[in-house]
């Protein structure tokens, strides 16, 4: 039928204009406090009450060149377990708290695959591929580094989907269920890794006033989202994801992890990790990613510029548009994270 693009088409715009209505009303303070609290009720899982004792339980810890890597298993919320990957520098354990960073994994095999191991937990033999182990390199660094796994992946699938290898997740039928209850995926793993969080901030060897947050497409959403709705984190870097909702996931067919009852309605993009601002935000996008492309990261960029500009932290906003894939990019934002929880 030729007539669904135009409907759809209609659909947005109408959207667009009750956004932009909402935002002339309102103010811009006033419109970016009631935004926070209804992306809060829209990813429908951060409401949960008091939170559940983590019950941190070790489960491996292997001492590296430079640093040690632990396992640790968290319990997130009644029923619910999260092993967790926490890297330690050396110099943290003899030169006082350090800075910290959780490290946020996109599609593939979990956490293993970032930090610097294959699928079957062994150390790294091959490519380490888009996620390129950043959490490794992060913790070369000397942050103090937690990688979760989120839920859907790695060790966290149903039976019925670890059976087809170590990359088949679990998002569909999770999704979907949560939707039925009206929850979200997306807001699962960002209240997952805001426990992570809670966790660092026990942990004597990080300094619980400097974590930041990193994540990679899927994990990028994640990481954007959390530090949109939870002040603590202080720096964020959003790679492979920062974009325009209708350039990226409603311009093809995309895991139904990415989709938010409603979400549209309320804001686009740009304006839900504007939320960050003051705070410090980097983006990572590459010229030839065909998931999140580059001009729309760069439009995402430019309404971002304008949202730090009108709050006064200009210079609290950086990017790298780096020639390259859907791949973690040239390792800017690493020296801008030292910079900012370092500062």
């Amino acid at each position: 039928m030729t007539d669904l693009v135009p409907y759809l088409t209609k659909l947005t715009e109408e959207a667009r204009g009750g956004r932009e209505k909402r935002m002339r009303e309102m103010g811009n303070a006033a419109w970016r406090s009631r935004l926070r609290e209804r992306f809060i009720d829209l990813l429908g899982c951060l409401r949960e009450g008091a939170p559940e004792p983590l019950e941190p339980e070790p489960l491996e810890s292997v001492r590296m060149e430079g640093y040690t890597r632990e396992r640790v298993l968290l319990r997130t919320a009644a029923g619910l377990k999260m092993p967790v990957y926490v890297l330690v520098p050396d110099r943290a354990a003899s030169a006082g708290p350090a800075p910290a960073v959780i490290a946020v994994h996109g599609h593939g095999y979990g956490s293993r695959e970032i930090a610097g191991l294959e699928p079957d937990g062994s150390e790294r033999a091959g490519d380490a591929g888009l996620h390129k182990d950043f959490a490794v390199a992060l913790v070369r660094r000397g942050f103090v580094v937690a990688a979760p796994e989120l839920l859907g992946f790695g060790d966290r699938r149903l039976e019925e989907d670890a059976a087809n290898g170590p990359k088949a997740s679990s998002c569909f039928r999770l999704a979907v269920h949560l939707l039925m209850l009206g929850k979200t995926l997306a807001g699962m793993r960002v209240f997952e890794t805001l426990r992570a969080l809670d966790y660092l901030q026990t942990r004597p060897e990080a300094d619980a006033s400097r974590i930041g947050i990193m994540g990679i497409s899927g994990g990028g959403l994640v990481a954007g989202f959390a530090a949109a709705v939870d002040e603590r984190v202080r720096a964020s870097v959003v790679s492979g994801y920062a974009s325009t909702f209708e350039a990226s996931i409603l311009s093809r067919n995309h895991c139904l992890d990415n989709y938010i009852p409603g979400l549209l309605a309320e804001s686009e993009m740009p304006d839900l990790l504007g939320l960050i601002a003051p705070r410090p935000l980097f983006i990572e996008s590459g010229d030839n990613d065909p998931l999140f492309p580059a001009p729309a990261a760069k439009l995402a960029y430019e309404r971002l510029s304008q949202i730090y500009e009108e709050l006064g932290a200009r210079e609290n906003l950086g990017a790298d548009f780096f020639h390259g894939g859907h791949e973690i990019g040239t390792g800017a934002a690493y020296d801008w994270l030292e910079r900012m929880l370092n500062g």
